[in-house]
C-alpha cells in the first residue's frame, strides 16, 4: 500500500518512482482518492526534477489504461491501425487529407482529435464547419465508419483517458504544463488509447510552434519517440516547419475548402503537400503498407491522382452525418463571411519573416478561435491566400485576404496581418519543411 504524500516526497527528493507507485498515483487521480493539492504537488515536483524514460513510459501507460482502451480485433480489419498527431500550428490542415490518403492505401485511421485553443486551430473545429458532421458519434457509428471507410476523425469520448483530463486541468491552473515528461504522457496516453499499431508524430518548429525553440521541439520529439516505442507502439517523430502558415489559409471553413481542393487536385500548396506526404509515407512504412519511402510516395500519389483519397473523404463525411455530395458541392455547404477583402503591404518587396502565432491570433480575434474553452466559433472567418516567405509583395500580390463579419473586425485583422508579416528588400533564407525524422533506431 502506497501513500500519495510519500510518492510526492520521493519525487521531491529527486528519486525515480517505480511503475507501481506511478500506477497507484494515476489510479488515485482517476478515482479522486488523490486530492487536487497532491496532484498539483506531484506536477510541480516533476516540473523541477523531471522523469527518466522508464518513469515516462509508466506514467503514459498508466494514464492510457485509466479508461477505455480501444480494441479493433473484433472488426477483422485487413490492415494496420495507424494515426498521426501534431503539436498544433496555423493552417495545419494535414489530418483532413492524411486520413483519407492512408485509408485509400489500405490502412485504418481512427483519429481522435482535439479542438483549438490559443493560436492553433483544432481539427474538430474544421469538421464542425460541415453541416451535420458528428464529431462525437456513438462508438458503434465510429467503429462502423472506421471499418467501412478506413478513416473516422472524431473527438475524445468521455471514457478515454480520464486521468489526463483531471491532471491536465490542474497542470493548466498551476503553471506546470511546460514539462516535457508531462506533455509526452498527456499526448501519448490519448493516442495510444486508440489501440494503434503505429503512430507518426508531427512536432512543429518555429514562430507558430507550441514549443519555444528548435531544441525544445527536438527534445519533445525524442521523448515521444522513445516513450511510444517503449510502450509498444511503433512511432516516428518528424520535426516540421511552422515559421509560416502551413496551408494557404487559416480558419475553419477555409481550411476545409483547401483540404477538398488538395484531395481533388484543384490546388495543392507545395509546403502542405511536402509535410502531408512525409507524414503519410512514414505511416505507410511503419504500418507495413509500403517497403520504403519511395514505394509509399508512389502509392500516395496514385490515390490522390485516381480520386480514391477524395472518395474516402466524402464517404467519411457522409458516414458521420454530413452531406453525401460534400466533395462535389462543398461551396453550397460551407459558410462564407460577409467581408472578403485583400490586405496589401505598405511597401513593396519580399515576404521576409512571419509571426505565425500572430496570424493565428488574428483568426481568433475574428471569431475563428477560442479565447477560452467553450467559446462559440464563427466558422466562416479567417485568412486566405496567405503569402509564402520569399513571395514578391506588390500592388498585385496581397499579404493575405481577410474574411470578416464587420468593418471593425476587418480593420483589426488587416492591422494584425501587417504587423505579423515583415516585407524586406531581399528574399529570406528558405527553411526546410521537414527538418528531420526521429525513429526508434536513432535514439
Amino acid at each position: 500500500m502506497f501513500l500519495a504524500q510519500e510518492i510526492i516526497r520521493k519525487k521531491r527528493n529527486g528519486e525515480a518512482l517505480s511503475r507501481q507507485e506511478i500506477e497507484f498515483f494515476v489510479k488515485g487521480i482517476t478515482d479522486h482518492s488523490v486530492s487536487e493539492g497532491q496532484i498539483a504537488a506531484l506536477g510541480m515536483t516533476v516540473f523541477f526534477n523531471d522523469m527518466n524514460m522508464d518513469e515516462r513510459i509508466a506514467l503514459t501507460t498508466a494514464m492510457r489504461d485509466s479508461g477505455t482502451v480501444l480494441n479493433w480485433d473484433s472488426l477483422g480489419l485487413n490492415g494496420p491501425v495507424v494515426d498521426k498527431h501534431s503539436t498544433g500550428g496555423v493552417g495545419d490542415v494535414t489530418s483532413l487529407m492524411l486520413g483519407p490518403m492512408i485509408a485509400a492505401c489500405g490502412g485504418y485511421v481512427p483519429m481522435i482529435s482535439g479542438r483549438g485553443l490559443g493560436h492553433t486551430g483544432g481539427t474538430l473545429d474544421k469538421f464542425d464547419a460541415i453541416p451535420g458532421y458528428q464529431t462525437e458519434p456513438d462508438s458503434e457509428t465510429f467503429r462502423k465508419v472506421v471499418k467501412e471507410v478506413g478513416v473516422a476523425i472524431i473527438g475524445q469520448t468521455g471514457d478515454l483517458v480520464p486521468a489526463d483530463k483531471r491532471f491536465y486541468s490542474i497542470r493548466d491552473n498551476t503553471a506546470t504544463v511546460e514539462s516535457i515528461s508531462l506533455i509526452t504522457a498527456s499526448i501519448l496516453s490519448k493516442k495510444l488509447a486508440a489501440g494503434l499499431d503505429a503512430l507518426a508524430m508531427d512536432v512543429k518548429v518555429g514562430s507558430g510552434a507550441f514549443m519555444p525553440t528548435y531544441e525544445a521541439s527536438e527534445e519533445l520529439a525524442r521523448s515521444i519517440t522513445a516513450v511510444a516505442n517503449g510502450a509498444g507502439t511503433k512511432t516516428t517523430a518528424l520535426l516540421t516547419d511552422m515559421n509560416q502558415v502551413l496551408a494557404s489559409c487559416a480558419g475553419n471553413a477555409l481550411e476545409v475548402r483547401e483540404a477538398v481542393n488538395f484531395l481533388t487536385g484543384a490546388y495543392r500548396n507545395p509546403r502542405l503537400y511536402e509535410v502531408t506526404m512525409a507524414l503519410c509515407s512514414e505511416m505507410l512504412v511503419l504500418g507495413g503498407l509500403a517497403a520504403d519511402e519511395a514505394d509509399a510516395t508512389a502509392k500516395l500519389n496514385a490515390v490522390l491522382d485516381n480520386g480514391a483519397a477524395a472518395e474516402r473523404f466524402g464517404r467519411m463525411v457522409s458516414g458521420l452525418g454530413g452531406p453525401a455530395d460534400f466533395v462535389e458541392a462543398f461551396d453550397k455547404y460551407l459558410p462564407q463571411a460577409k467581408i472578403i477583402r485583400p490586405v496589401y503591404a505598405d511597401a513593396m518587396g519580399f515576404a521576409h519573416s512571419m509571426d505565425t502565432r500572430g496570424l493565428g491570433l488574428a483568426v481568433v480575434t475574428l471569431g475563428g478561435g477560442r479565447r477560452k474553452p467553450g467559446d462559440a466559433l464563427d466558422y466562416s472567418v479567417g485568412l486566405s491566400q496567405v503569402c509564402a516567405l520569399g513571395d514578391r509583395i506588390d500592388q498585385d500580390k496581397p499579404l493575405a485576404v481577410v474574411h470578416a463579419q464587420s468593418e471593425d473586425d476587418f480593420a483589426a485583422a488587416a492591422n494584425a496581418v501587417k504587423q505579423a508579416i515583415t516585407v524586406a528588400d531581399s528574399a529570406p533564407e528558405q527553411y526546410p519543411q521537414v527538418y528531420r525524422k526521429i525513429r526508434a533506431a536513432d535514439l
